[in-house]
């Protein structure tokens, strides 16, 4: 070997043990091994940020922003409220629900379309009074199925098609991934309709259901005595002061007739006042012992009290709570929140949130809240106004898992993405226009007839997911100029010389699967292309098939929960470990290979 591919490959060893380890985020990572093959001078300085401009990043990047547009106009939502009329029977809820969601992956971001099913199908567990668990990771693993399906269905194929552009002179079409994509999807999810959803744990308690968050156990009503040191002083100044000896969070506050939710935290106390906090039974003894106050009712005994009094004087009065809105959300990878504090973002006074309770895979932590970090999959108990709740937890990076039915929808906002949407498409099948320039378009349509407000299309790219590709690309590339990728296709060609083109194809596939699994499946394409078009070189073949062996292969990443996002999201609130989504991803990922390579040689001859 030469001194250059000893150090792409020490380099590209370095980035794929940062990936697994996981300390650092994987844009990070990709940035560090950008710059490392720069001053290696493995890539020109003038040729660092070529990345930035490449035709794939910038349609990943248009396909993100329309999928917030489609999701917006409640494209999904439209169908998806179907779904919860198709019955008790489990089978029939995993294949409605895992079809759905591959259909919709298949022209959306994969984590958009599991996003807007996933309280879909916690509220459907629910009702049949069974676990999430048997729903969710057949949702997650449907996801991945259905961006098979098209060349936007996920940034794999984007760049697959791109590096074939490269190859040849043409870029695979919006539908060349379809053939072999809707074969593998098909059978994929009849496997987990029938079979696959046996293989998940079942758990006896619901990970995500009702009984994860018993709140009101801690919710207590406390009031401000006359002559109290904290008369004429603000909330803030209250909770500063217990801040390191007590966990309270002001919930609520009573004035007489009027009925504050989540009062201002400069709102300045007066004697009488009743403040709803939440607090466990020791920060309540801290709080009652260092300020004191007087304790009060039960919220649960005042709300059976006015719920009685209702029904006695047969009117609707306003509870304790207000139009405060409690909501079950879980932390994306992509959330402001990994890796910090509520108290470091100052939720309350920026977001006018609350978080009351945090779990981590299916069981609540007891630590203090200011002291937890949180991580991508945790569930949140977040309270808010009902009007600003939705925005805020967007804004955070946070999806809602309520079950309260799905958004209302407007006709002729789903008509209106739906036909911006198809415009786009078919200007990009019919070869009018490239896909880039077509989706960007459509992009800026959506912008424009209000779709898609201005600031949501920065906050609709997952911007690591760009950085990662366009560091990578250049990377990538100089796999390939330095012979690398060639050297990698030269040891599996004599690996398996005597071997059919079936073999060589079905080899390369199951290394990409392997890979997509520890590492993004973008950067899995990214470094896995250049090999293929080596190996199709090496055995004097067609590049087609290798590059669709390798597309698919980035695709399956169901073996851990850290492979893909989509993975990641159900592993909370399904209350799954680590190892079991080799369970039902393993079996799946042969049959993929075994349907896979026979229409691959079929549709695309070596």
């Amino acid at each position: 070997m030469t001194a250059e591919q000893w150090m792409i490959f020490g380099l590209l060893a370095v980035t794929l043990v940062l990936f697994v380890w996981n300390r650092w985020r994987y844009d990070i990572v990709a940035i560090g091994a950008l710059l490392a093959a720069a001053f290696l001078g493995l890539v020109p300085f003038r040729e660092m940020f070529s990345g930035f401009g490449h035709p794939a990043v910038i349609t990943v990047a248009a396909v993100l922003v329309l999928s917030r547009g489609l999701l917006n106009a409640g494209v999904v939502d439209t169908v998806a409220r179907q779904l919860t009329r198709v019955g008790d029977q489990p089978w029939v809820q995993v294949a409605a629900l895992t079809g759905v969601v591959a259909l919709a992956s298949g022209f959306m971001n994969n984590v958009g379309a599991l996003a807007l099913l996933m309280p879909v199908a916690i509220w459907m567990a629910r009702q049949s009074g069974r676990s999430p668990s048997f729903l969710l990771m057949p949702l997650a693993f449907g996801s991945l199925l259905g961006g098979m399906l098209t060349m936007i269905g996920t940034p794999p194929n984007i760049i697959i098609a791109e590096y074939r552009a490269e190859a040849t002179g043409t870029a695979f079409a919006m539908f060349d991934f379809l053939p072999v994509g809707l074969g593998v999807t098909v059978v994929g999810v009849i496997f987990i309709a029938l079979i696959g959803w046996r293989l998940t744990p079942k758990r006896e308690r619901p990970a995500a259901s009702g009984e994860l968050f018993e709140i009101s156990a801690y919710l207590t009503e406390v009031r401000v005595p006359e002559g109290n040191r904290y008369v004429g002083h603000t909330v803030y100044e209250l909770m500063r002061e217990l801040r390191g000896e007590a966990e309270v969070v002001v919930v609520g506050l009573v004035r007489g007739e009027r009925r504050e939710p989540m009062p201002a935290i400069y709102e300045v106390l007066r004697a009488d006042d009743i403040l709803l906090v939440e607090a466990d039974p020791d920060s309540l003894k801290t709080l009652l012992d260092v300020t004191k106050m007087e304790l009060e009712a039960r919220v649960e005994e005042a709300e059976e009290q006015e719920q009685a009094a209702q029904e006695d004087n047969g009117e609707k009065r306003e509870s304790a709570l207000g139009e405060l809105a409690l909501e079950e959300a879980i932390v994306t990878p992509a959330s402001r929140l990994v890796g910090t504090t509520a108290s470091a973002l100052e939720l309350r006074q920026r977001y006018a949130v609350n978080v009351l309770a945090v779990a981590r895979q299916g069981v609540r932590l007891r630590e203090r809240l200011d002291k937890v970090r949180f991580r991508a999959g945790d569930i949140l108990l977040v309270q808010g106004g009902e009007e600003e709740l939705p925005g805020a937890l967007s804004e955070l990076g946070c999806l809602p898992l309520a079950s309260r039915g799905l958004r209302i929808t407007r006709p002729r906002k789903v008509i209106l993405a739906s036909s911006l949407f198809a415009l786009a498409l078919g200007a990009v099948a019919l070869g009018w226009v490239p896909a880039a320039p077509a989706l960007v378009g459509a992009a800026v349509a959506m912008v424009l007839v209000g779709l898609i407000g201005p600031s949501e299309v920065y906050r609709g790219i997952e911007w690591p997911v760009i950085v990662l590709l366009a560091a990578l690309l250049p990377v990538g590339q100089a796999l390939e100029t330095t012979g690398g990728s060639q050297l990698i296709a030269d040891g599996l060609f004599a690996l398996g010389e005597a071997a059919s083109p079936a073999v060589m194809l079905a080899l390369l596939m199951g290394v990409v699967m392997l890979l997509s699994n520890v590492i993004n499946n973008a950067a899995a394409a990214v470094l896995a292309a250049p090999v293929g078009l080596a190996l199709a070189r090496s055995m004097e073949a067609a590049p087609d098939p290798f590059l669709m062996a390798v597309a698919i292969g980035a695709s399956c990443a169901f073996l851990t929960p850290i492979g893909h996002q989509s993975n990641t999201l159900v592993m909370a609130p399904g209350g799954y470990e680590f190892r079991d989504y080799w369970r039902m991803g393993l079996p799946l990922s042969l049959l993929v290979i075994v349907t896979a390579v026979p229409l691959i040689l079929w549709i695309w001859p070596p």
